[in-house]
């Protein structure tokens, strides 16, 4: 099938990804009733709670910090500086690991883009890091809010898009999540299958311009990206924000429209570029949580084991939101590299409701 593929001579390259993850590990079955003593009222039932984590397809997840501070977090405030805090430790732990891998320093970044949507702060997260480990002063920031899942292929989009125009650059992707800072103290169902998804944690990509910087280190090239924003959608995923911080909305419709929408929209894309789906042989897919999986294995009609690197990562350390694709990369090209030549695809959804595809090449 070769023969049918566009040649792509525009690509960028990864340099390094590297996942960083708080020290505060649960079993997910430790977690259950300290978080039903969370959200719900002292007596009410906790029978949908229970089935939620059973079924939630998560073993393990990182929190931000020891399970007993949560019922500390008096208020928005509280939260929201315990994710600046921890936030800032988990970046440069990511950034930094990053770096190395990438054989840098900070002070070779040009471009730092850096997307949260579990916290804000003003200067940006950021901005206090290029300080903190030395960055240039002239270095180029982009803090992004509001992407929340679909950030890690969006924001490795953009890195690509701004790599082509300058392609002796480095560029960096910048992931911070810090989901169990926002969950509320109610029972909502949208707010009980948050507790029991999502996970802490952070994740930086290096990218450079061209081949630079990834032979022979198992990072592929990224050769291109589309973004799909679906209208009227808009209630299916994202935040309510008010006096308590942020509260999640998470609509039980959200696999019908991957079902709907995913399968059509990603073989256009990779028509664009001579290719079909059975040319793909690595699927990075955000693990958004079982019924996501699953709807985009059925849209995709991908085989038995296609997304097992979404499903390991979503047992190991739950819903990352934005990191959580990153996490899933990184995992793909250290555990199980593809060999040269494959292509693959990074993709995953988020608010607006909208996804982001990535084609990839080893």
């Amino acid at each position: 099938m070769g023969e049918r593929h566009t040649v792509i001579d525009r690509g960028t390259s990864v340099a390094a990804v590297h996942t960083a993850l708080p020290p505060h590990r649960y079993a997910q079955s430790d977690l259950t009733e300290l978080i039903a003593d969370l959200c719900l009222e002292p007596g009410a039932d906790r029978a949908l709670l229970r089935r939620l984590h059973t079924s939630a397809g998560v073993r393990t997840r990182h929190l931000a910090l020891p399970i007993e501070q949560y019922a500390g977090l008096g208020d928005f405030g509280q939260a929201n500086a315990a994710w600046l805090t921890v936030g800032l430790a988990l970046a440069e732990e990511a950034l930094s690991g990053a770096l190395d891998a990438a054989g840098l320093t900070a002070a070779d970044i040009d471009l730092l883009v850096c997307t949260s949507i579990t916290g804000v702060a003003a200067p940006s997260l950021d901005a206090r890091l290029a300080v903190r480990m030395g960055m240039r002063a002239d270095v180029k920031r982009v803090p992004v809010f509001g992407l929340g899942c679909v950030g890690g292929a969006a924001g490795l989009g953009r890195l690509h898009d701004y790599l082509l125009g300058h392609p002796d650059d480095t560029a960096v992707l910048l992931s911070v999540e810090l989901c169990s800072l926002t969950l509320q103290r109610d029972g909502s169902l949208a707010n009980l299958v948050a507790g029991a998804l999502f996970g802490d944690g952070a994740a930086a990509v290096v990218a450079r311009g061209g081949d630079a910087g990834r032979r022979g280190a198992g990072w592929p090239m990224v050769a291109a990206t589309r973004g799909h924003l679906y209208p009227d959608t808009e209630h299916l995923l994202g935040w309510r924000i008010g006096a308590s911080g942020f509260r999640v909305v998470v609509d039980a419709g959200i696999p019908d429209v991957v079902r709907t929408h995913l399968g059509g929209d990603l073989r256009n894309f990779l028509a664009t570029h001579g290719l079909v789906p059975d040319d793909i042989g690595t699927w990075i897919c955000h693990p958004g949580g079982p019924k996501v999986l699953a709807a985009v294995g059925d849209a995709l009609e991908l085989p038995d084991g296609a997304l097992d690197s979404s499903w390991r990562s979503l047992a190991g350390v739950g819903n990352l939101s934005s990191a959580s694709v990153l996490r899933v990369l990184e995992d793909v090209a250290t555990r199980c590299r593809p060999d040269p030549g494959t292509w693959g695809v990074l993709l995953a959804m988020g608010p607006g409701f909208c996804a982001e595809f990535v084609l990839l090449r080893w």
